[in-house]
């Protein structure tokens, strides 16, 4: 048995490490490892990019010496199965490496219990649950989606400090300042699928990019149950840069008179995908594009949408967590719009609970973050 002391400070360097490649690990999750022997940090890495070595196999590839005997510190339970890459827990054995300290689960069926049971019968020692709690924070997006084959929702929007999302004549830009609306963007690149209701693209014909540099472009997707979308809008424009997909109510997909419009899109580049209507047949059910967006491997979306858009995913139950940021200015106004429309809503003890919040400053502007779903409902058990 390797009796060096668990420290700590090592499992936190993995994390650090692991969420460097924050963005770029979709669908698989962020992972960090660190290798330890006789006091030293003896070699590191992480998971850097889906397709890529993972992290356990980067930090042996690191090393500049034996690993024999040596600890490794992982935040996830090493794969077991050959996928892209081949299983972590034969290059664990295979670098003699002695105990593995491990801190979340994997609730991949594939891995889940199954890394741990390789490494003990080659003789390894396995410690579970080590910092768990904190390994598991990293990854809230791949333990949803690996659970449930859906995407992981996180609703944005700014409001003023009187919780409006526009004047009562649509306006809008800008809310926040410059720093906040840059922050944005880093969501933007963190998340799969960047989603927005038919009403933001006819008013603002955004474009729904990440702008910050080294960052990368999200799925843009499109709730327009009638398929209003302008055929010369930004987002049908740069459908050649970057996937666009537009999702419309099923009837339009199969043969109405919407059809030549559907084939028109399909030829410019963008991804037409039909959604069952929901309960009032007059837009789409959020549970179906949900279920249908999971199957094409779109594990998380930061959904950027008006105050329908915002309601409809409330209402299905289907937010995990959501970004407020409160700008530093008041507007008024009766007709003014509010983050989330009609919800039928009319007790207090009824209302939508939010938990875990964590609050940060922008110059004058503030961003609340709250989580809508208990993370260890999610998590592997």
């Amino acid at each position: 048995m390797n009796k060096e002391l668990l420290d700590p400070s090592y499992m936190r360097r993995a994390i650090e490490l692991a969420l460097t490649a924050k963005g770029h690990t979709n669908p698989n999750p962020l992972v960090g490892a660190v290798i330890v022997k006789d006091g030293r940090v003896i070699g590191e890495g992480c998971h850097q990019k889906y397709g890529d070595l993972h992290a356990e196999r980067n930090a042996i590839k690191s090393l500049n010496e034996s690993a024999e005997g040596a600890t490794i510190y992982v935040t996830l339970e090493p794969c077991c199965h050959y996928g892209k890459q081949p299983p972590c827990t034969l290059a664990i054995v295979e670098a003699g490496i002695s105990r593995v300290v491990i801190g979340s689960r994997d609730p991949n069926p594939l891995v889940s219990g199954k890394g741990t049971a390789y490494l003990r019968e080659h003789g390894i020692e396995v410690i579970e649950d080590y910092l768990r709690d904190e390994c598991d924070e990293i990854n809230p997006v791949f333990f949803h989606y690996i659970s449930r084959k859906e995407p992981y929702v996180a609703l944005k929007y700014a409001m003023t400090a009187d919780g409006r999302i526009a004047t009562d004549k649509g306006s809008s830009k800008w809310i926040t300042g410059e720093s906040a609306r840059s922050y944005v963007h880093e969501l933007r690149s963190t998340y799969t699928g960047i989603l927005a209701g038919i009403g933001t693209v006819l008013a603002d014909d955004p474009l729904l990019t990440c702008r910050i540099p080294g960052g990368r472009n999200p799925v843009r997707i499109v709730m327009d149950s009638h398929l209003n979308i302008p055929l010369d809008c930004n987002l049908v424009k740069t459908a050649d840069q970057g996937t666009v997909i537009v999702a419309c109510l099923d009837e339009y997909t199969k043969g109405n008179d919407q059809i030549s419009k559907v084939e028109k899109l399909k030829s410019l580049g963008v991804q037409v995908l039909g959604i069952s209507p929901d309960s009032k047949g007059e837009h789409i059910c959020v549970k179906d594009l949900l279920k249908k967006l999971g199957n094409i491997q779109i594990d998380g979306i930061l959904v950027e949408g008006g105050k329908h858009i915002n309601a409809a995913f409330l209402s299905a139950g289907k937010v995990n967590k959501i970004y407020t940021f409160v700008g530093n200015k008041i507007v008024g106004g009766k007709g003014a719009f509010t983050p989330v429309d009609e919800m039928g809503i009319e007790e207090m003890k009824d209302s939508v609970e939010l938990s875990n919040p964590k609050v940060r400053t922008f110059d004058t502007d503030i961003l609340i973050e709250y989580d809508v779903e208990n993370l260890r409902m999610i998590r592997a058990k």
